[in-house]
């Protein structure tokens, strides 16, 4: 072709757009992605510019490049309904997916065509003479798209909708974004023991200049019901669930509010009058295997000899849909140790095993996710398998991950205390008590940890191992 592949490819990667927003597939599951952006588009009655665009992009990477440029028609039928005086402004990301798209499909020509438009239209829209043009709705893009590849994404996502605010400060769906991003990211550094309460103000502005959307209603109602204040967050709910009584969106945080509550049969019947609209989504089987679960528990905790016949089908029923949704998305940590846990509770033993080593397998998992896989399977082999030679392994094994958090003190208190009645009661031996060492020393605890090594050696002298190890202590005092 006429068109130099190397020029087209470094305009290419000049281009904001999908393709060159670092989003990784092996981070998401694209099938359950593709789904969701489809329910999104069918549900939030929004401009769905953003959704076709991000759809076009999962369409590439699910090797259907046909599909993909189907869905940028769709985007650009979008703009004309939505912002026909700002077509230029509001296409950029579109034209760039349209640029790669056909690059991929080695059709150079058009790609060079959608690469001058974005180039024609950037001199138009900015002063400047460089096309790479920092327009608000682009960051507000990016940042939604980033929000959906999952956790290790929200901190770039948040950086994403600030910059957005910065020129915009008022713009509804830009604090809305900025408010999700806030709020996930709380969600998940409050696992990591960094008690946060930064996402309330930022929920609270999102509502104020958002008062339709019941979504982001939602999650200020479970942020306030954290922060223990129920009854203003019921209010909230019983708001949103007046404006849209249907929105699946809005009924699955609903129910995960009374469930929290303790409100379980209601938490239930929302969940199942959300699943009539939306019967694949993962995340409703997800919160119905909880719902099921806490009920088997409150049931075992209130009854003194539970009637076998409920307790099996609260069993069955909560497997039923933690299996259905470790079954559709495979990465989805959380849901295969509830399973696994179920599996243990109902003595199921080796599918528990099974489920546990899926788990393993989980290629996204956090350093605070590992340390609670091994927490809990150090629990399953403790008080299941009765084998506490194994238990003291594998929390061992999630202290060794060096990130602090509630779980790795857990596994830290978990090892000592089994440990420690191992030697009191007289059953210590020489591998007792360098375990022992071993996890002092992962606690910065260097004195306790050189006591406990010459305990060993005293039992076992010529073990080089416990030789070495307590040399390396006393050198580092």
């Amino acid at each position: 072709s006429t068109i130099s592949k190397n020029s087209l490819k470094s305009s290419l990667l000049q281009l904001e757009c999908h393709f060159t927003w670092t989003l990784l597939k092996q981070d998401v599951d694209l099938d359950e992605l593709e789904e969701t952006i489809g329910d999104q588009i069918e549900f939030l009655q929004k401009s769905n510019i953003t959704n076709y665009n991000l759809l076009s992009y999962v369409c590439h990477l699910k090797n259907s490049n046909e599909e993909a440029l189907r869905n940028l028609q769709k985007a650009e039928e979008e703009v004309q309904k939505n912002h026909p005086d700002e077509t230029a402004r509001r296409s950029l990301v579109t034209w760039g997916n349209y640029a790669w798209i056909y690059y991929h499909m080695k059709r150079y020509e058009e790609a060079q065509t959608y690469v001058s438009k974005v180039e024609n239209s950037c001199r138009k829209l900015s002063s400047s003479a460089q096309w790479k043009i920092r327009l608000p709705e682009i960051y507000a893009e990016q940042g939604w798209a980033l929000l959906k590849f999952g956790a290790k994404y929200y901190k770039r996502a948040k950086n994403c909708f600030e910059n957005a605010l910065k020129n915009e400060p008022n713009n509804p769906e830009f604090n809305a974004g900025y408010a999700i991003a806030m709020y996930r990211l709380e969600d998940f550094s409050h696992r990591q023991c960094e008690d946060v309460n930064l996402s309330l103000k930022p929920l609270k502005r999102a509502v104020e200049l958002n008062p339709n959307d019941t979504f982001i209603m939602a999650l200020l109602a479970l942020k306030l019901q954290d922060l223990k204040q129920v009854d203003e967050g019921e209010r909230y709910i019983k708001e949103a669930m007046q404006k849209t009584p249907d929105l699946p969106y809005l009924l699955r945080y609903a129910a995960k509010f009374y469930r929290r509550k303790g409100q379980v049969d209601k938490a239930l019947e929302i969940l199942k009058k959300a699943l009539a609209v939306t019967p694949k989504s993962v995340f409703l089987h997800h919160q119905l295997g909880l719902c099921y679960r806490a009920k088997l528990f409150q049931l075992k905790e209130t009854t003194r000899y539970p009637p076998q016949k409920q307790v099996e089908e609260l069993l069955r029923l909560s497997i039923f849909h933690f299996k259905t949704v470790t079954d559709q998305k495979t990465k989805f940590f959380s849901a295969h140790t509830d399973l696994a846990n179920m599996y243990a509770e109902g003595k199921r033993y080796e599918e528990a095993e099974e489920t546990f080593q899926k788990a393993f397998q989980i290629n996204i998992l956090s350093c605070v996710d590992k340390q609670q896989l091994y927490y809990l399977y150090g629990n399953f082999q403790r008080f299941h398998m009765k084998s506490e030679s194994e238990a003291i392994r594998c929390y061992i094994e999630g202290l060794k991950i060096e990130k602090d958090s509630y779980i790795r003190n857990k596994c830290r208190n978990a090892v000592k205390k089994l440990l420690e009645q191992r030697i009191r009661g007289g059953l210590g031996d020489a591998t007792d008590f360098a375990t022992l060492g071993l996890v002092h020393n992962l606690s910065g605890e260097k004195l306790e940890a050189i006591e406990c090594y010459e305990k060993a050696i005293a039992l076992y002298p010529d073990n080089e191992e416990y030789l070495s190890a307590l040399c390396e202590l006393r050198l580092s005092i």
